[in-house]
């Protein structure tokens, strides 16, 4: 009897022991949760490094010695601070126009009142302002003359009128470009430009314009549609999502989240959009139809059944992977140094070598990623595999480890081509404007609207990306798309195919 009690014991204390271990992690994870939320509540958002261990890695710099080349650099190099660069002041442009104000003497302040002689211009000072004038609302009258044959009576020819980009509505192309601009380029919601126009005098609610913003988004989608086409014939491109809330939205509830997809192509540069009602897999496959090139997305398993489909070469995004540490070191900072130094070293290491690659051709910034970020890679892969099974899976670090071992195949990929790059922030930088723009209008009200803005957004970002001003440049597609009638016609109202502003 006493050895089975013994053993009963043993099996108790071990439950006991397993239960106490259960509990310690998951309380481990819930004030790890409670840290890492108030540092993003409170702390700032900056992903910008604490260098705990400056040495830690620090290879290429180790490998050859660093001549000075500045008096800022001699003072680093000795110890002193670098001195504080002056903040340089505001500059008015000179292309601006100039109005000329002159402040002159009265004609009886001409003369000397020493000797009475007339005094002599000798110098003007010159004190110039910004200044800004106010918009001006006019109308614009299309008068279409009618003319008739005074012999016979029966002939009768009246003017044509160009087509507009909305006909018999009230808005120009101009107006039109500017509404959109204000809510997809600057984040002001249509109800704040209606109080906008009422200071104008001119009364126009936001239900008009938001009928006008979907009416232009439909007439610009030829274009749209060959934007996406020169895009999948790109060797490589990004791609992310992120949530948008449509309120009417057939079969579903108004606090359902619907998703804003965007591509990102960068040799020839351009931004496409596309709404959809879900996050499936279903919406690669139904943009990346035909794509034969590479794909850099986040570690989202949703695009992995279109880059099996396609034969797509998925690559990893290092910045994701680096931000996951980031949270790491910034939750714990220097309670608990250490846990996240060692790989952000590396990722750091790797960054380097891209900054040095930077404009490099493709074949020589291969050959500098072999030589140089190879062997970072391999100490970065014995560090993971030295510290997966060790560490909590549901912690920040058990997260960011699993992240790094889970991704690796695709974080490695870019070491195959010069071209590919090395993280997906090109996408994020593209979805940027959009998520910024959604803190101010919410939301969509209908699945037609949100089709809407992202046609416009995908213009008004691909003309940024070609160096085209928005503004001027969805003028002139309001104005010439509606006249053309050929696909040279449509083609020439490409970014890439109009001259950038000088």
């Amino acid at each position: 009897m006493p050895i089975i009690e013994d053993v009963e014991h043993d099996q108790e204390l071990q439950k006991l022991q397993a239960t106490i271990h259960t509990q310690r992690q998951y309380i481990l994870e819930l004030e790890e949760y409670i840290r890492n939320g108030r540092r993003k509540l409170f702390g700032p958002s900056s992903e910008k490094l604490v260098d705990l261990h400056p040495s830690l890695f620090n290879e290429a710099e180790a490998e050859t010695p660093v001549e000075p080349e500045t008096k800022a650099d001699e003072a680093a190099a000795e110890g002193a601070p670098e001195p504080r660069k002056r903040r340089r002041a505001f500059r008015i442009p000179p292309e601006l126009p100039r109005v000329e104000i002159i402040h002159d003497l009265l004609e009886a302040e001409k003369v000397c009142p020493h000797d009475g002689a007339a005094l002599k211009r000798i110098d003007s000072e010159i004190h110039e302002q910004l200044d800004i004038i106010p918009a001006r609302v006019q109308v614009l009258r299309h008068v279409r003359h009618t003319y008739a044959c005074p012999c016979c009576q029966r002939y009768v020819a009246t003017a044509t009128k160009p087509k507009q980009p909305i006909e018999k509505a009230m808005a120009s192309p101009r107006l039109l470009a500017t509404i959109a601009i204000q809510k997809y380029e600057d984040g002001l919601p249509l109800y704040r430009q209606s109080k906008g126009f009422a200071r104008l005098g001119v009364e126009l609610d936001r239900t008009t314009q938001a009928n006008w913003m979907v009416k232009v988004g439909e007439l610009v989608q030829p274009l749209i549609n060959l934007i996406h086409e020169r895009m999948l014939e790109e060797p490589f491109l990004h791609m992310d999502e992120t949530r948008v809330q449509v309120l009417k939205e057939p079969g579903r509830k108004a606090q359902t989240q619907s998703y804003m997809w965007v591509l990102r192509s960068m040799m020839q540069p351009a931004v496409l959009y596309h709404y959809a009602p879900t996050r499936g897999a279903s919406i690669p496959m139904q943009i990346l139809e035909g794509f034969e090139g590479a794909l850099v997305v986040d570690g989202y398993e949703g695009y992995a059944p279109v880059c099996e489909k396609e034969s797509i070469t998925r690559l990893g995004c290092w910045a994701h992977a680096r931000r996951k540490f980031v949270d790491v070191q910034k939750t714990y900072g220097k309670e608990q140094t250490g846990k996240a130094d060692e790989p952000l070293a590396h990722i750091q290491a790797l960054y380097r070598i891209e900054e040095e690659a930077r404009d490099k051709p493709p074949d020589e910034r291969l050959a500098l990623r072999r030589e140089r970020a190879g062997p970072i890679l391999q100490r970065l892969r014995q560090w993971i595999d030295e510290h997966k099974d060790r560490v909590v899976p549901k912690t920040l670090l058990g997260k960011a480890v699993h992240y790094l071992d889970h991704q690796w195949p695709h974080l490695v990929r870019y070491l195959e081509d010069g071209r590919w790059p090395i993280d997906n922030n090109p996408a994020e930088n593209a979805i940027r404007p959009f998520v910024i723009g959604r803190k101010n209008w919410l939301f969509s009200a209908t699945p037609k609207g949100a089709d809407a803005s992202a046609n416009l957004y995908s213009l008004i970002e691909t003309a940024k990306a070609n160096g085209l001003e928005p503004s001027v440049y969805l003028a002139t597609v309001f104005t010439e798309l509606p006249q053309a009638d050929t696909l040279e016609a449509i083609e020439a109202l490409l970014p890439w195919n109009l001259m950038p502003r000088a």
